[in-house]
């Protein structure tokens, strides 16, 4: 070491050694993380890869799903559709045959209050006849009594005629006491 060649070739030699322990590392290490990034890659796909099949396939069952389900609403809407136009149907004609029953109805009770009107008039006319014939019955039995106490008074006064004045004024109470009787 005294000319100092021996020192700078070891201390080379050594740097070297180091330099090339430190390639080694460096690729090994390099080779290493390489690898792992390769196979990190490739869960990464893999990975990938298995969440699409997941996703594709949980799209279509619920494409399916949705379909029957929208099939099965559009069939109960249908369904539903008929059976109210069906009612509507079936209760307009009840209506309608309501409205039939009724205005009938009203005519039959108009014609049969037209009927009762008639009826009543007949029966007041008639009853307007038999009660002036009945009033006429009664003046010809009046009249005819009247008649009567007419013709027992005239008797009544040709017999009292030949008699004295003063015995005049008995039969005129006897003519009173008729005309009161009528």
């Amino acid at each position: 070491m005294s000319n100092g060649n021996g020192v700078v070739a070891t201390l080379t030699g050594a740097a070297e050694s180091v330099k090339e322990t430190a390639s080694n590392l460096g690729s090994t290490l390099a080779s290493t993380a390489s690898g792992a990034v390769a196979s990190v890659k490739k869960s990464a796909k893999k990975a990938q890869k298995a969440v699409s099949k997941r996703t594709t396939a949980a799209k279509k069952a619920v494409a399916k799903r949705t379909d029957k389900a929208s099939k099965a609403v559009k069939k109960t809407v249908a369904k539903a559709k008929k059976t109210l136009a069906a009612a509507s149907a079936s209760a307009k004609a009840e209506a309608a045959s309501l409205k039939k029953k009724v205005t009938g109805k009203k005519t039959a009770a108009k014609k049969k209050v037209a009927a009762k009107k008639t009826a009543v008039k007949k029966k007041v006319a008639t009853r307007k006849t038999a009660a002036k014939k009945a009033v006429k019955k009664v003046a010809r039995k009046v009249a005819a009594k009247k008649a009567v106490a007419k013709k027992a008074v005239k008797k009544a006064m040709k017999k009292a005629a030949p008699k004295k004045a003063a015995r005049k004024a008995v039969p005129k109470k006897a003519v009173k006491k008729a005309s009161r009787k009528k």
